[in-house]
């Protein structure tokens, strides 16, 4: 498809899929694969190449176990975007922006392109990332993989129930979804990634009482408690006509008991970053409540990516890619392309990883 006929129909209405979103509204599985790549110099066809061949990917593995309920959501970074696309970023896709509180830090690292493989099946959730990775060898280096897992009754590491708030139905669509506030990229979303690492031996020696009101809720009963400076208070953005502004949140537990490694994958889906980034100042940087929230005494970041989750239709039908003279960065690596405007620029501003609104981890 030309540009100017790509640009005429807009980015969400490709293959007929008119402002859709991918598969990120569904309901929680029993096992991801998150794999957070940056693609290196000449890589980009091959990236786009994946990127169009996913739902055919997917449909693929899925085809004999469709009860499995295997999808995959596929999202970019700000800094190749456009190395990908001749078309403008959308409005509010930034690099991730580290957070420096007084005790904690949300750091920054890198991630030019997401995917998160969700079912409720781990060996189909491995086969695809298996086949997508044996694509993309060569074109891309990993930064990040991390398989999850539902742990108990749907609880973290920490052993109290997340994704308890998560909106449903259209409310998770209004939380998680573009509309018609961005038209060109209705029908995607903005997806937050960070790796939080539990010190598990110190947080079991606190009292059950005292777990309960860093985290705001009972840890039997999962009935939520009034503690104005718990993760759950911190985490709840409200408006102040008390309108309460929401993520959609996929998080899941990961270790490895042998490395003494055990810790929660946040990933938070939103119409607007800036929910999920004041979540984020608000545990990093504190309120008049709290100095910062007591969770990160115990659970480290590690990680911490923004990327954008085009619509349906944007990957089915990818728009063009950008003009050899564009992506001369991607082969020299710096000197006179980076002068040309080549670089997409960068922006300034306070992070965002995301918080589990009204979860147990952050």
């Amino acid at each position: 498809m030309s540009e100017e006929t790509y640009t005429e129909r807009g980015p969400g209405q490709g293959a007929g899929a008119a402002a859709q979103p991918q598969p990120l509204l569904g309901p929680l599985t029993t096992a991801a694969h998150f794999l957070v790549l940056t693609v290196d110099p000449g890589g980009e066809e091959r990236v786009r190449d994946v990127l169009q061949d996913l739902s055919g990917l997917v449909r693929s593995f899925g085809f004999g176990a469709p009860e499995a309920g295997l999808n995959c959501v596929a999202a970019v970074g700000a800094d190749v975007w456009e190395r990908l696309f001749a078309l403008p970023r959308p409005a509010e896709l930034h690099p991730f922006r580290e957070l420096q509180g007084a005790a904690h830090r949300a750091p920054a690292t890198p991630g030019d392109v997401l995917f998160h493989i969700r079912a409720y099946r781990q060996d189909l959730c491995f086969a695809l990332a298996t086949e997508i990775m044996a694509r993309l060898r060569g074109a891309v280096t990993v930064q990040d993989e991390t398989q999850g897992f539902k742990y108990l009754d749907f609880r973290d590491l920490l052993g109290f129930v997340d994704g308890t708030e998560n909106p449903q139905g259209r409310a998770a669509r209004e939380a998680a979804v573009i509309g018609a506030e961005d038209p060109a990229y209705g029908g995607g979303s903005y997806v937050i990634v960070q790796k939080y690492l539990h010190d598990l031996d110190a947080w079991n020696t606190l009292p059950t009482e005292t777990q309960e009101r860093v985290i705001g809720r009972r840890k039997l009963d999962n009935v939520e408690l009034p503690e104005t400076a718990s993760h759950v208070a911190l985490t709840t953005i409200e408006e102040p006509d008390g309108t309460e502004r929401e993520i959609l949140r996929d998080n899941m537990p990961f270790g490895s008991p042998g490395a003494g490694e055990f810790g929660t994958y946040f990933i938070g889906y939103a119409r607007t970053p800036e929910v999920t980034e004041l979540m984020l100042r608000r545990m990093f940087l504190g309120t008049d409540a709290a100095s910062h929230d007591r969770i990160l005494d115990f659970s480290t970041a590690v990680t911490g990516t923004l990327f954008f989750a085009p619509p349906a239709g944007f990957l089915d039908d990818l728009p063009p890619a950008p003009a050899p003279a564009h992506s001369a960065l991607t082969e020299s690596g710096t000197g006179a392309a980076a002068t040309e405007g080549s670089t997409p620029p960068r922006h300034d501003g306070s992070l965002g990883i995301g918080d589990l609104n009204r979860s147990t981890a952050p």
